[in-house]
């Protein structure tokens, strides 16, 4: 993705000294040429594109600076110049640095320097994405509003959504993922957030932190870059972040649905067939009916800290409420289809077991109010290392207990999430198992020959699984029955 530099352009010189790095020339090229974009796969570069030669698993981008010089780029924030670059003969800078990820950070970092936009980060364990995407549509309401797009929401998609960031903006809302200790840390301190939300604390990236203690310190990490008059918002339903609240310097602002010391508390929570209607109690006031346009009891989590952000940033209830309004979830979440009769709800872009259960209860609930059959189909989760087999036992046994009619398990725990199901009540006829995530059409048609017009599935499992391809194949073989 080529990020345009809407607010401030940048010259090879200045990019060294922010940098810190060493400023070679080639060509002819005197160090001044102009920067008017960023780009991290060289088939962006072009003229005035700053290539960031990023090393990664499979591919290391200082190998591709050739391409991008070929292509007209001026300037190559990388570890080393290729000798096929510098024998090309054409006029180019190169900052030479040890670590391009942190380099392009520092100067993202300088970037927010230049922009008067409040700066909203989310993280959290489950929902941060349809929290952001919450928060957006809150802010768009009464402000120019700039989010993360899609999945960068790493310490290399972070810098490139600053770089987006434009002169008119006047809120920017950024996601912040992580999959070890220290990368939220260096996040904040690039875009240094006057407010910061953690949403929950789940159980993805076990594999790689151990314990959900360590999962809330390296969420809790997203406060390190905040200025001393940022607000912070957690969620006091979560134990581990209501103890972090009570260990803090200064106390952060808690928003919860159980536990009543939560500043923003819903309550009187209502399920309508398109929607959620709860009360909100904040400030010594109550908000009656607010509405949000999604399912499930996650969701009011979701919208709870919308709305309070939308308080910090001075709004008024009237126009947070028609923010709320304006909510779209993000692609392959919860997004609801009609496939040949079939209600398919389309929760493929991850998965975690809080957010399997979650999803679990929308079914079971959707179903609930059209009278209709729950199916589920559910695949892997991944990142829980040793607890793999525990939570995929557990959420067969929680499908079972919760009523889904209909289980079909996808993956190789596949028969873990079925064997659990059929102990905890789902007859061992209606559940089906296919190990081979590669034979999507294979588990459509199990899907197909089980259901009938009017019944609801739920498809979810990780993102590696992408069982989007098995609504694909439902919806391709119908297509092919009607001709």
């Amino acid at each position: 993705m080529s990020v345009e530099l809407r607010i401030k352009t940048y010259g090879p010189r200045q990019i060294a000294e922010i940098t810190g790095g060493r400023l070679e020339l080639y060509g002819g090229a005197d160090g001044n040429e102009e920067v008017r974009a960023v780009a991290i796969d060289s088939r962006e570069a072009g003229e005035g594109v700053l290539f960031a030669a990023i090393k990664g698993e499979r591919n290391d981008g200082n190998d591709f600076i050739p391409d991008a010089v070929n292509a007209g780029s001026p300037c190559f924030l990388c570890q080393f110049v290729p000798e096929a670059a510098k024998e090309s003969g054409k006029p180019f800078s190169a900052v030479i640095v040890e670590d391009t990820v942190a380099s392009l950070g520092a100067l993202a970092s300088e970037y927010r320097n230049h922009t008067k936009a409040k700066i909203v980060a989310v993280t959290g364990s489950v929902g941060k994405t349809t929290t952001k995407e919450f928060i957006y549509a809150v802010a768009s309401a009464s402000f120019r509003a700039h989010k993360t797009q899609g999945n960068y929401n790493s310490t290399i998609g972070l810098p490139l959504t600053i770089f987006g960031i434009g002169p008119e903006d006047e809120v920017a809302v950024l996601e912040m993922g992580m999959s070890a200790l220290g990368e939220i840390e260096a996040m904040s301190k690039i875009a240094r957030p006057d407010i910061a939300v953690v949403t929950n604390i789940g159980t993805s990236h076990l594999a790689y932190l151990g314990t959900r203690e360590n999962i809330c310190r390296a969420k809790m990490e997203i406060r390190l870059g905040m200025p001393e008059d940022g607000v912070l918002l957690l969620n006091a339903d979560e134990p581990l972040l209501a103890a972090e609240a009570e260990r803090l310097p200064k106390r952060p602002k808690l928003m919860s649905v159980y536990n009543h010391t939560g500043d923003f508390r819903a309550v009187n929570i209502r399920q309508k067939v398109d929607g959620i209607v709860y009360d909100l109690i904040y400030d010594g006031k109550a908000v009656t009916n607010v509405e949000i346009p999604a399912l499930g009891r996650h969701n009011v989590y979701n919208s709870l800290a919308a709305y309070a952000v939308g308080t910090f940033l001075g709004m008024t209830d009237d126009s947070i409420r028609r923010g709320l309004k304006l909510f779209v979830g993000a692609d392959m979440r919860q997004k609801v289809y009609d496939v040949g009769g079939i209600t398919v709800i389309d929760d493929c872009y991850n998965a975690s077991p809080e957010s399997m259960r979650a999803a679990i209860d929308v079914l079971v609930s959707m179903a609930g109010k059209k009278n209709a059959r729950p199916a589920a189909l559910l695949g892997d989760m991944l990142e829980l290392g040793e607890y793999s087999r525990l939570m995929h036992d557990q959420v067969g046994q929680y499908a079972a207990q919760a009523g889904v009619q209909k289980l079909f398990c996808f993956g190789i725990t596949a028969d873990i999430v079925a064997e659990a199901a059929i102990k905890k009540g789902i007859r061992a006829e209606n559940v089906f198992v296919c190990l081979d995530t590669r034979d999507a059409q294979g588990m459509a048609d199990m899907i197909l020959g089980a259901l009938e017009p009017g019944d609801i599935l739920l498809v979810k499992a990780s993102r590696a699984v992408a069982a989007e391809r098995v609504i694909d194949c439902m919806k391709k073989r119908k297509s092919k029955k009607r001709k």
